[in-house]
C-alpha cells in the first residue's frame, strides 16, 4: 500500500511540475502605411509595387485579376500545466491588378493594436 501511496505521489508531482512555456513569433515583413499610400490606383505598375513593398508573400489569380497578398503574423502563445492560450494578430495588404498589370485597387487590413501579455490561459485578470 506504501508504495501505491509513493507512485501516486510522485504521479502529481510530475503532473504538477511539468512546467510552463511562453513563446512569441513573427513571420512576415511589417509594411507601413506610408508605403502604402505610394500606391497608386491606375497608375503603378507591379514593378512600382515591388519596389515599395517587395515580393509578395502569395500571388492569386482570380476573374482574370492578379491579386498579391502581403502578410505579417503576431504570434503569443503560454502553457501552463496543461493548459494554453494563443493569440494571432495579422496584418493584410492586397494589391489587385487588371490584365495590364496596373494597380485597380489595394485593400488593406485595419491595424490592431499589439497583443496584450496574458499569463493565465483564461481571461481571468
Amino acid at each position: 500500500m506504501s508504495g501505491a501511496k509513493t507512485l501516486i505521489g510522485l504521479l502529481v508531482l510530475l503532473v504538477l511540475t511539468q512546467g510552463c512555456a511562453f513563446v512569441r513569433g513573427t513571420y512576415g515583413e511589417e509594411v507601413n502605411q506610408g508605403d502604402v499610400t505610394a500606391i497608386k490606383k491606375g497608375v503603378s505598375t507591379r514593378a512600382d509595387v515591388a519596389a515599395v513593398l517587395g515580393a509578395p508573400d502569395k500571388i492569386v489569380e482570380a476573374n482574370d485579376h492578379e491579386i498579391h497578398h502581403y502578410y505579417r503574423f503576431d504570434v503569443k502563445s503560454g502553457f501552463v500545466l496543461f493548459f494554453s492560450r494563443t493569440n494571432i494578430k495579422s496584418e493584410d495588404v492586397f494589391v489587385i491588378y487588371d490584365k495590364a498589370g496596373i494597380v485597380e485597387e489595394v485593400l488593406v487590413g485595419r491595424k490592431k493594436p499589439p497583443l496584450e501579455f496574458q499569463f493565465w490561459p483564461f481571461d481571468w485578470p
